[in-house]
């Protein structure tokens, strides 16, 4: 007991305390302690608490408690508290202090109680001063008051707990138990613990608060009720959002190793180690999944094979295993491997069995086998067997067929493994005269049948010199080799010639094929007998592993150069789905304008990355220098580099060319910088030296160089280097690296220096600076991290320590940087990220995932992100809002344009703004924002004017204001970063296309066309409100592809207006029909994507207008025509306006979230509406500036919905339809939603109304027909109106999701598109629906004429076959297999009989191997064949029509009769090719010496053509001659994806010759004669072709190209035209029997042309 009423008392405890909790049990409080006793008027009396803790650190800290405290302070070494008393209630101490927490300062009342005060000692220190605590050194009391005991414990004393309710509760095992008795207090019968006393405790952990009185944290100035005698207020705040980072991508690959690369079992993932962390990729959204857990590089992987399982090493001395739960990401064990570094792994197929390789400690190869069965129970991993091994083991495998069998392969050795009676043993294969090679990977014979014996399987095992080795698993024995060798003649590969083979790293098998990687960079597909390359794809560097994704249809790939893909092999699409540097990432830059990333490696590469979507954009490559240094100019497309040998580049993007090289250093560059207005450049090298450069022009020049100011001794890093945000100054460390230098940016004039090293005066040791950063301008602050782990803040002006953070990260801090506002502090240190608090350096969260060192950390330029790079790139999402501040803030600038944008900022969300700042940047909800820009008025407006900016502006005529439904709680800034596609049908996706367009183009001489399009057959179902049509004038068009068709609906003649080279996504038409809108992606080079304005009447394209980034989402003209609204898609977010007199932009807002539908009021030209995610918007447009801003709130029975359509009802009536089926009906005058109704079971993208009538269509097929007449009445009732007076009249189900619809003023008739490529007319009076326009949804595959060109036929991957007529364009016939993709097609020929309509058939071949005979003149089909076992590629009719000639994907070619229905021969000479052309013509029955009076050609994609002499009436089929054509051993292709197809064709015109295009030596076609046996002529193209066709008339070849080109050329070396109107490749092209008509195709757009002229 210490105290007396005459002065202060003193009890001390010294010692070491164990234990983390400090309690203290005295009268009347032991937080500050009042006198115990009665004390005279004026007698106030103080307490103190002294605690002496000691940290993990050796650091020793003093805690004192005092009432003489008014406020809380400290420093690295001292906390203070102030004491807060309060009197017990309903005291009279209690009534006089009154409800003020200032009141409650000072002196405790004398009334105050026994008080039991819990002190948690490891969060105090952690979370004011970031160490850790050891131990409790002494307690020191200078007070006032009665203490009745003081202990230290690692658990919580409750003490309104018994130990009667203790047990049964359980609460041990919760760190909680009762008080001990020599600690407690009495507690009479019927009363309670915390009303007789009070109970304070003092923690940061979540077990707050506790009991009655148990502490609430708030912060300062936050106080809480609280009834008890003493009431303590405490500082806690934490760090929130927690977690503040999200990881959201990681450019990278492998680490440890390039091979370990897995298919998920859906085939839809991907999943591969970036150094520590697991990564698992989507193949189609590249969305990404991160395991974390691992320290070090992961070495191996592996599945088992449901992809349930996944197994993980780890690499280094520490080696570990884990193993996942795949589809929770949740790890199920980790153990040790024994081994010192685990290369391999292997699971069963069943995952109960787990087998590794490696090395142990004396570097010898050992295998373990784990038992892994009961971990997905909970269980543990057993060591089933392991052993030793001298031999060399590169691959090991499990067999599926049995979890104790393993088969391993590695140098001169391939062996059998077995474990039994618990161990493992082992037999070689007896190898003979291959026991010398080196084996690289092994893979079984594909299959899991269970009944199938062990014996049966086959293993193959490939080798470095190119040895494909056949196991037999039963003998233990080679069954067969192969060696794959290099290719000759170039382009091919052969068997048999002697020299060095393929080096093959990885091999992979499927059921039908195997997949090789190679040293040589290629991934090759071939046969399971080796006989031919299927396939292959060309790399960078040497291909590491390959694997086949479980259906077969793909191959991943992964390369010894850091890149990840996979090959299509359907399409023979080639797919990067990661590219990497090689070697750790020295630095990085951002810029914020065009949202790129430079990085540079010591891969000795410079690589830049769109921010955006993280995809490289560039790599530079240095061959003699290392790249150590990189920044970005601010305002232009420059990039500068320092390099190692002291020379600094600056580089154009824009022109990709080298602007300047300085030589003013001579070694390493460790700093290099741009000052934030670009004005400056600086750099600083190893040798100290410092040099400023003028970048007032593209080409800088230096303005000073400086020697010996930068230390030598600190090192490279990306802030060796800082300039402050008001560019004046420049700090950097040095001349010595305990100084920090702070200069004049502009001329490099020292201001000032700071020692670091004597700032410290109780270290030992003297104190290095490492790293620098400025902080936001207003602080006027200089942050210098040390070698000693700490971080200091100066004045940036005095150089005086403002304050410290200790310690920061275990090693020393490499990177430090501030957020814009100053609320948040990056640090990076050894391998982990921090984020602090800035204001409260002790709150902090840490981030790991790098396996080394992180060199550099910073935020992005909109703060939405953070990037750190080391041994990788990772990209984090920041989830902290920014900060809200109170009063609105105006800022102006100047764009390059002259116009003035005015950002009203920092409003809160939910507030309206003042009637004066209208006009200027309004945020009413956070996830809705916009910016407005206007034209300058006056040449003197000044900032002073902002609160007004547009009132009384002469020269701004129109501004758009916002009112939005559904205001949001969250925070989010005006666009998003990440564009992700809203889940709407309604909102438009362009199809993908990896065509480009051509780089010339030869159009023919006006008035000389040969080609006239005459009609375009197919409508573009991908479009969004790509159809108009007005029922006044008749006025009909629609779009396919990127062509806009004008159709006459009585005659069916058409008109096409051509000035779109992108597929258009939407149109919109005036009210007076006079002006059609139209508007499509944007072209290459261009910056925006094209908006065209057509005149009606002559169909001239009087403007083109160019604003939106991406996609036009829909467009809308106004009630009187004076205005057009443009809607941009989801990555673009932006809403334009513009005046149709002069189309010049009037404004331009960007939104935060994606808007599917745009619509004017038909009442006013003022007003309009657009529907986005879970709101309306509705708009005001107004002349001088705006005056009121309303919000209404959407209802909550709508949930989070997207809405999807709109359009205006009767007066001031609003529909929308939603994504889940409801329409929603709006009152404009008073924004209100009234009514809901559920109209659909699906989407509602399309809405149409006319006075009391409204169509919905939806994405179920259907269109409905809604009787809304009593709406208008319901809205007086507001929301107590009811939908059940809304009653639907019609419905009608389509082929297809609606997309576009048009009806007339009565909405009695119109027409609606689909997705199904077809527009229907409907009728609600007759309800009837007739098809108008239909076309093939997806790709035609065939395109043919009827031998009397009345019509022609397409077939397409949809299944269908179609006729058509080719006078009215209208669809005849369709036939259509299910499940099926329609390959190719063939027209009968015309028969020597007179031509009739029963003769007219077609033959078809498809996915399956059929082939389909189709009558049309009785529409069925007649005969099926299945002559092949792949799909069929080829078809062809002999020229009598008594034959059906047929190449597969296999290389076969199948001849069949039509008339038995029976295959009667096969040709397998073009075997393991697929055949790409099959073409017959007639000859004289003996030319080139073979009998027969017809010849006939096969062409296969491996560039070779067969042509054979048949008579077939006598079975004989000659081959006649045998072309290859070479090609270049790496192909470079560009522009194209895949390698384009061979094509050959007999020439009309030359009998005895043919026509050959493809791939090879040069972009030509080749005339090879058949009876000189060689090539006589040669035509040069400007690509290499995709189609081609001869006409049989005038001497006329048509070619069509990947670059969406179409050329007609006349032979020999005639005049050549050039012809536009595909907006893909023009993968088809068919001249008529006549040669009068031509038809192309590009997708599923089929074009037909007309010949004229020539």
């Amino acid at each position: 007991h210490g105290g007396g009423s005459g002065g202060l008392g003193r009890l001390g405890a010294c010692g070491i305390w164990p234990g983390g909790l400090l309690l203290l049990v005295g009268y009347p409080g032991l937080e500050m302690f009042p006198s115990p006793w009665p004390l005279s008027r004026g007698d106030r009396r103080h307490s103190h608490l002294f605690a002496y803790l000691s940290s993990q650190e050796n650091q020793v800290v003093r805690i004192s408690f005092s009432n003489l405290f008014k406020e809380f302070r400290s420093t690295a070494t001292w906390l203070q508290f102030p004491f807060v008393c309060g009197a017990a209630e309903g005291s009279a101490c209690g009534r006089a202090a009154g409800a003020s927490r200032r009141d409650l300062a000072g002196a405790a009342p004398a009334d105050v109680r026994w008080t039991c005060l819990v002190l948690d000692l490891h969060s105090i220190l952690s979370l004011y001063l970031n160490r850790r605590y050891s131990h409790l050194k002494s307690v020191k009391l200078c007070s006032n008051l009665l203490v009745k005991n003081l202990c230290t414990s690692d658990l919580v004393f409750d003490p309104g707990v018994t130990f009667s309710k203790a047990r049964p509760a359980d609460l041990a095992c919760r760190g909680v138990a009762p008080m001990p008795r020599e600690m407690a207090f009495p507690v009479p019968k019927g009363e309670k613990w915390h009303d007789l006393y009070d109970y304070i405790r003092y923690s940061c952990s979540q077990l707050l608060p506790w009991g009655r009185r148990g502490l609430v944290g708030g912060g300062p100035q936050s106080s809480s009720k609280c009834d008890s005698a003493v009431c303590f207020f405490f500082f806690f705040q934490s760090l929130l959002p927690d977690p503040i980072l999200k990881l959201r991508m990681i450019i990278g690959f492998g680490g440890c190793s390039t091979k370990q690369a897995l298919w998920t079992q859906d085939n839809a993932a991907v999943v591969y180690p970036c150094h520590a962390v697991i990564v698992t990729l989507q193949i189609q959204t590249g969305e990404q999944r991160f395991f974390i857990g691992h320290t070090d590089k992961v070495s191996a992987l592996a599945f088992n094979g449901n992809s349930t399982l996944l197994a993980s090493a780890q690499a280094g001395p520490r080696g570990v295993v884990r193993l996942w739960d795949f589809p929770t990401g949740s790890c199920l064990s980790v153990f040790k491997t024994h081994v010192h570094s685990l290369l391999s792994l292997s699971f069963s197929y069943s995952g109960a069995v787990l087998c590794g390789v490696g090395k142990d400690g004396h570097g010898k190869t050992m295998v373990v086998v784990w038992n892994t069965a009961q971990v997905t129970r909970g269980g543990e991993v057993a060591v089933l067997a392991k052993a030793h091994t001298d031999v060399d083991i590169q691959a090991l495998k499990i067999a599926f067929f049995d979890d104790r069998r393993m088969v391993s392969c590695g140098r001169d050795n391939v062996r059998l493994w077995r474990v039994r009676s618990g161990a493992l043993r082992s037999c070689p294969v007896s190898l003979g005269e291959y026991h010398s090679l080196e084996f690289t990977d092994l893979a079984f014979e594909e299959g899991h049948v269970a009944e199938q014996e062990p014996e049966d399987r086959t293993l193959f095992v490939c080798s470095k010199s190119g040895h494909v080795l056949e196991v037999d698993y039963k003998n233990i024995c080679v069954r067969r080799a192969r060696r794959l060798l290099p290719a000759r003649p170039p382009g091919l590969l052969f068997f048999g010639f002697s020299g060095s083979g393929i080096a093959i790293n990885s091999i992979s098998l499927s059921s039908t094929f195997c997949a090789t990687g190679s040293e040589d960079g290629y991934l090759r597909l071939w046969p399971l007998d080796f006989s031919a390359v299927v396939l292959e794809a060309e790399h960078e560097g040497p291909v590491s592993s390959v694997c086949i994704s479980p259906d077969s249809h793909k191959v991943l790939c992964t390369t010894a150069t850091g890149n990840l893909g996979y090959l299509d092999i359907q399409s023979r699409d080639y797919n990067t789905l990661m590219r990497s540097h090689e070697d750790s990432i020295l630095a990085f830059s951002v810029e914020g304008t065009w949202k790129q990333m430079a990085t540079v490696s010591q891969d000795k590469t410079i690589r830049v990355w769109d921010l955006v979507s993280m995809q490289q954009l560039y790599d530079f490559t240095a061959a003699d220098e290392m790249p150590c240094a990189v920044a970005f100019h601010p305002t232009q497309q420059i990039l500068a580099c320092g390099f190692d040998s002291g020379m600094v580049r600056t580089f154009s993007l824009a022109a990709s060319d080298l602007l300047v090289e300085h030589k003013q250093h001579r070694t390493v560059i460790t700093g290099l910088t741009f000052s934030p207005n670009g004005k400056f450049m600086f750099s600083s090298c190893l040798q100290g030296t410092l040099a400023l450069y003028s970048c007032m022009v593209q080409k800088s020049h230096v303005l000073r160089v400086l020697g010996n100011v930068v230390a030598r001794d600190a090192g490279s890093g990306p802030d060796a280097l800082v300039v402050s945000g008001d560019n004046r100054l420049l700090a950097f460390v040095g001349p010595s690296k305990y100084v920090v230098t702070v200069m004049e940016a502009c001329s490099l004039d020292e201001l000032l220096r700071v020692d670091i090293s004597i700032l410290d005066l109780n270290s030992t040791a003297l104190d290095s600076a490492v790293r620098v950063c400025f902080a936001p301008v207003p602080r006027g602050e200089l942050l210098v991290s040390t070698s000693s782990h700490k971080i200091l803040v100066l004045d940036a002006k005095t150089g005086r320590l403002v304050r410290e953070v200790s310690p920061v990260h275990k090693l020393s801090c490499s990177s430090l940087v501030l957020s814009k506002d100053s609320r948040y502090l990056l640090t990076a240190g050894d391998k982990v990220i921090k984020v602090w608090d800035y204001q409260m350096c002790a709150l902090s969260q840490v981030y790991i995932g790098h396996s080394e060192p992180v060199r550099q950390v910073a935020f992005t330029p909109d703060q939405r992100h953070v990037i750190s790079v080391g041994d990788a790139i990772f990209l984090w999402d920041f989830l902290a809002l920014p900060v809200e501040r109170s009063p609105p803030r105006v800022v102006a600038e100047q764009d390059d344009g002259g116009r003035w944008m005015f950002l009203l900022c920092s409003w809160r969300a939910g507030a309206f703004p003042m009637a004066s700042h209208v006009g200027t940047r309004v945020t009413l909800r956070s996830d809705f924002c916009l910016f407005c820009s206007a034209p300058e008025q006056t040449a003197s407006h000044s900032l002073a004017a902002a609160p007004k900016p547009f009132r009384g502006a002469a020269s701004h005529r129109y501004c758009l204001l916002l009112c939005v439904a559904e205001p949001r709680k969250e925070t989010k800034t005006p666009k998003s970063q990440c564009s992700v596609r809203p889940d709407s049908y309604r909102h438009f996706t362009p199809r993908f296309k990896a065509s480009v367009l051509p780089q010339s183009f030869l159009p023919p001489p006006a008035g000389s066309e040969v080609l006239k399009l005459k009609a375009v057959i197919g409508y573009n179902g991908n479009g969004r409100g790509n159809m108009v049509w007005n029922p006044d004038t008749g006025f009909f068009a629609y779009t396919c592809g990127c062509i806009i068709v004008v159709e006459d609906l009585h005659s069916g003649s058409q008109n096409h207006w051509l000035g779109h080279t992108e597929e258009i996504s939407t149109l919109a038409i005036s009210h007076d029909a006079q002006v059609l809108a139209s508007a499509s992606g944007k072209r290459n080079g261009d910056c925006h994507c094209q908006i065209c304005i057509w005149n009606v009447q002559d169909g001239v394209c009087t403007a083109s207008l160019f604003h939106h980034e991406t996609q036009v989402q829909a467009m809308a003209f106004s009630q009187d025509d004076r205005f057009l609204v443009t809607l941009g898609d989801y990555s673009d977010q932006t809403i334009a306006l513009w005046n149709t007199y002069t189309y010049e932009l009037l404004s331009s807002i960007c939104i935060s979230e994606p808007v599917h539908d745009v619509a004017f009021s038909p009442l006013s030209h003022r007003e309009l509406a657009c529907v986005g995610k879970g709101a309306v918007m509705f708009w005001l447009l107004e002349q001088q500036g705006a005056d009121q801003v309303h919000q209404a709130p959407a209802p909550d029975v709508l949930g989070p919905v997207e809405l999807t359509s709109l359009c205006y009802g009767a007066d001031t009536l609003l529909y929308s339809g939603t994504n889940s089926g409801q329409i929603c009906v709006w009152d404009t005058e008073t924004n209100c939603c009234f009514m809901t109704w559920e109209a659909d079971e699906g989407e509602i993208g399309v809405l149409v109304c006319r006075r009391s009538r409204l169509v919905s269509g939806s994405n179920t097929k259907r269109i409905r027909l809604w009787a809304v007449a009593t709406v208008q009445e319901l809205r007086l009732k507001g929301p107590d109106a009811r939908s059940s007076s809304v009653l639907l009249e019609h419905e009608i189900t389509l082929d297809g999701t609606i997309v576009s619809a048009a009806f007339d003023d009565s909405l009695e008739m119109g027409i609606v598109g689909t997705t199904a490529g077809t527009l229907w007319y409907i009728n609600w009076m007759e309800s009837t629906s007739i098809r108008l326009i239909s076309g093939h949804k997806n790709k035609v595959t065939e395109v043919c004429f009827s031998p009397d060109e009345t019509h022609c036929a397409t077939c397409g991957e949809d299944g269908s076959v179609r006729i058509w007529s080719l006078g009215s364009m209208e669809l005849v016939v369709q036939f259509q297999v299910l499940n099926q993709s329609c390959q190719c097609l063939a027209w009968k020929p015309r028969p020597v009989v007179v031509w009739g309509a029963e003769s007219q058939h077609v033959v078809a071949g498809y996915s399956d191997g059929t082939i389909r005979v189709f009558s049309i003149s009785r529409t069925e089909m007649e005969l099926k064949m299945h002559p092949h076992a792949a799909a069929l590629t080829a078809i062809a009719y002999s020229t009598d029509g008594e034959m059906i000639l047929s190449g597969g994907k296999d290389g076969l070619v199948a001849i069949s009769s039509p008339r038995t229905g029976m295959t009667i021969r096969v040709l397998a000479d073009h075997k393991g090719s697929p055949i790409t052309v099959l073409q017959c013509t007639q000859k004289q029955y003996r030319d080139f010496g073979v009998e027969g009076g017809e010849l006939w050609l096969a062409t296969s994609s491996d560039r070779r053509v067969s042509v054979w002499a048949s008579d077939w009436l006598k079975d004989k089929c000659e081959l006649l001659d045998w072309l290859s054509f070479p090609a270049p051993a790496s192909p470079e292709v560009s522009g194209l994806s895949s390698l384009p197809p061979s094509l050959a064709a007999f020439c009309p015109w030359e009998p005895g010759t043919l026509v050959y295009v493809g791939f090879g030596m040069q972009k030509e076609a080749l005339f090879y004669s058949l009876h000189k046996k060689q090539v006589v002529e040669k035509i040069s193209l400007p690509y290499f072709a995709t189609s081609l066709s001869l006409s049989p008339a005038a001497h006329f070849m048509a070619v069509g190209f990947g670059e969406r080109l179409l050329r007609l050329l006349r032979c020999p070396a005639g005049p050549t035209q050039d012809y536009a109107g595909h907006d893909d490749v023009v993968h088809l092209c068919r001249f008529a029997p006549s040669g009068c008509r031509l038809l192309t195709a590009s997708h599923s757009a089929v074009l037909v042309w007309e010949l004229s002229g020539g």
